[in-house]
């Protein structure tokens, strides 16, 4: 909706700017959601951006590494991305495409550009599993872009519905347990737009083009806004110029969190067995169902 409501909306608690890193195979990027926000940002454990022309600061991608204990939401913007696991799926990643990957009890995988020039540019974000399900069997879906639900307000603001519900536009993945509301929204120049956002999740937008604001808080280009929680049911935007940002929002499990860089369990006990596991061979004879 467009129409400011009576809701009471959040406002920006925090700025974030990302810190510069590189992963995989020297990937360069932008991790904006760090370990040392994961208790305030629960479900969420980890946002990545990655932005680059620059072939060198891409073309080795993320070759086979293991995970368990959570999800990962990868959403391309542009480029294309090869995804490979040890159950033998495989899907192409493409512009405007989500894949939804469940760890669960453990699985390798490899994520590798398909090009040799160009812009690659999108995210990754880690959501919890909560302690009952760290141990499911591991899923996998591609969402291809047409896939994705969205709609456009009469102000021209269009909206891509991720996961979760926005003005009874339901997205292409819903989740038990952390309720994901996932949302890319693109305001014209001189935009608004109202989101609403469940009271008592935890809820934070990020600006990969333009400028959002946030009350009277800009939230500039490749910087994260932590919002308040404080009971509000909506956020409320705007934009001076043409503007691009995502919207997530998350019920918290408060849960323990115990990380060991691509393990997540609730306990110090639980990390030694994964990594007893994983040495074992365990996570290479993983079978992945369909999400």
């Amino acid at each position: 909706m467009t129409n400011q409501s009576s809701q009471q909306s959040r406002f920006v608690e925090n700025l974030v700017q990302g810190v510069q890193t590189s992963d995989g195979a020297g990937v360069k990027l932008t991790r904006v959601l760090t370990q040392s926000l994961q208790k305030r940002l629960d479900p969420f454990l980890m946002l990545d951006a990655f932005r680059n022309d620059n072939p060198e600061d891409y073309m080795g991608g993320f070759p086979n590494h293991p995970h368990r204990g959570f999800e990962t939401i990868t959403y391309m913007i542009a480029g294309r991305m090869r995804h490979r696991d040890s159950a033998g799926n495989e899907g192409l990643l493409e512009p405007g495409g989500v894949q939804w990957m469940t760890a669960g009890s453990g699985l390798i995988h490899s994520e590798l550009p398909e090009q040799e020039d160009g812009l690659m540019e999108g995210f990754q974000l880690w959501l919890n599993l909560p302690a009952k399900n760290k141990m499911t069997k591991p899923s996998y879906r591609d969402i291809a872009a047409g896939n994705i639900p969205e709609y456009t307000t009469p102000d021209g603001v269009t909206v891509r519905v991720i996961a979760g519900e926005s003005e009874q536009t339901v997205g292409a993945v819903q989740r038990p347990d952390t309720e994901p509301l996932i949302l890319d929204i693109h305001l014209p120049a001189n935009g608004s737009f109202e989101a609403n956002v469940p009271p008592g999740h935890h809820a934070f937008l990020y600006t990969y083009r333009g400028e959002s604001i946030v009350g009277e808080q800009t939230v500039p280009d490749r910087h994260m806004a932590i919002l308040t929680d404080d009971g509000a049911s909506c956020v409320r935007l705007k934009s001076h110029v043409a503007t691009k940002c995502l919207l997530v929002a998350g019920k918290p499990l408060l849960e323990p969190i115990a990380q060991y860089g691509p393990f997540v369990m609730n306990s110090e006990q639980e990390i030694q067995q994964t990594l007893q596991d994983y040495r074992a061979g365990q996570f290479e004879a993983a079978v992945v169902q369909a999400l």
